[in-house]
C-alpha cells in the first residue's frame, strides 16, 4: 500500500495531537496510567509507518502546560514516564537509530521537572547529528506560550540594536505599567502641544518595527517547516492552543479512534485525502 501512496505527493511534516488516552484506559476498564503506557506502544508504531512512508518530520503534543492543572499525582507520573520513554527511546537498536531520527523538545522546558529536563538535553545532543528524520515532541506547551515568548525575544533584539538607546516617546511611564495597562489616559490620549507635531513624528520613526519573519524566527517550532496535516485522535476537532501559528494552511483529521487505537488505516486514510487536496492546498498556501 505505501507503494502506491509514494507515487503521489507525500507531506513533509506531520502533526499528532494524542488524544484518548484516558479515555482509552477506562473503555478497557485498565489503570490511567496503563492508558499512557498504550499511548506510548501507539507513538512508536505511527512514527514508524510515518517514516516507512517517507514523511521526514513528525511533530507530537505531549504534555500541555494546561495539563500541569491536573491532579498532582497524575503530574508526577507523566514527567516519571517520559523520563523512561526518552531513555527507552535512545536505547541502541531502537527507532532512533533504525530511522537516523533527531530528536526536539519543543516547549516552555524549564517548567518541567528537572529530571525530565536532563532527560531532554542528553536526548537532544545524543541525536543532533542525526538527519534522515526529526520527531519533535511539545512538552509544557501551548501556540499562546510560544507566540508570547517569540514576540519577547523579537523585542529583546530590537532592543539590543542601535536603536536601543532611544526612547519610546512614554518616558514618564515604567514599562511595566504600559504592559500592564496602567498608564494614565492622559499620558496616551492627551492632544499635542503646538510645535510638537515634528517631534512625535520622528520619535514615532525612530521605533523598531517588529515584522512576522522577526516573530517567526523565535518561534520553537522555527527547527521545521509548518506541518501539512494534523491529525487528532478521538474524534475532537479542535487544535486545543496546539501549532496555532504554524497550521493556518493545514488540513485537520479527527478519527474517531482512541490514540492507543489509532493504526497505518488511519494514515493510509488521511494520506489518500491529502494527496486527493493537494492541488488546491498548495493553491492556498502561495496565496497566503
Amino acid at each position: 500500500m505505501f507503494s502506491i501512496l509514494s507515487v503521489g505527493p507525500i507531506p513533509e511534516h506531520i502533526a499528532f495531537i494524542m488524544d484518548g488516552n484516558r479515555r482509552f484506559a477506562k473503555k478497557q476498564h485498565l489503570l490511567e496510567g496503563d492508558g499512557h503506557k498504550a499511548g506510548y506502544e501507539s507513538l512508536l508504531s505511527i512514527l514508524t509507518y510515518c517514516y516507512e512512508l517517507g514523511v521526514k518530520f513528525a511533530t507530537v503534543y505531549a504534555f500541555s502546560i494546561e495539563n500541569f492543572k491536573r491532579q498532582p499525582e497524575e503530574v508526577q507520573f507523566l514527567m516519571d514516564l517520559m523520563v523512561e520513554k526518552i531513555e527507552d527511546l535512545l536505547r541502541e537498536g531502537g527507532i532512533i537509530s533504525k530511522y537516523g531520527m533527531r530528536l526536539y523538545f519543543i516547549g516552555n522546558l524549564g517548567l518541567l521537572s528537572e529530571p525530565v529536563q536532563d532527560a531532554a538535553e542528553k536526548a537532544m545532543r545524543a541525536t543532533a547529528h542525526n538527519t534522515r528524520a526529526v520527531l519533535l515532541i511539545c512538552v509544557a506547551y501551548t501556540s499562546c506560550d510560544e507566540m508570547v515568548h517569540a514576540v519577547q525575544e523579537s523585542c529583546q533584539d530590537k532592543s539590543d540594536g542601535p536603536q536601543a538607546s532611544r526612547k519610546n516617546g512614554f518616558s514618564s511611564l515604567e514599562e511595566s505599567q504600559i504592559c500592564n495597562g496602567a498608564e494614565p489616559k492622559s499620558c496616551l490620549c492627551s492632544p499635542l502641544e503646538e510645535g510638537e507635531v515634528e517631534y512625535h513624528v520622528e520619535r514615532e520613526a525612530d521605533l523598531p518595527i517588529i515584522k512576522i519573519g522577526d516573530v517567526e524566527r523565535h518561534m520553537y517550532m522555527s527547527v521545521a517547516p509548518d506541518p501539512d496535516i494534523v491529525i487528532r485522535s478521538s474524534g475532537e476537532t479542535r487544535l486545543s492552543n496546539f501549532l496555532l501559528w504554524q497550521t493556518a494552511y493545514s488540513p485537520l483529521y479527527a478519527p474517531a479512534a482512541l490514540w492507543p487505537e489509532i493504526s497505518v488505516w488511519h494514515l493510509i486514510w488521511v494520506v489518500l485525502d491529502y494527496q486527493r487536496k493537494y492541488s488546491y492546498l498548495q493553491k492556498k498556501r502561495k496565496q497566503s
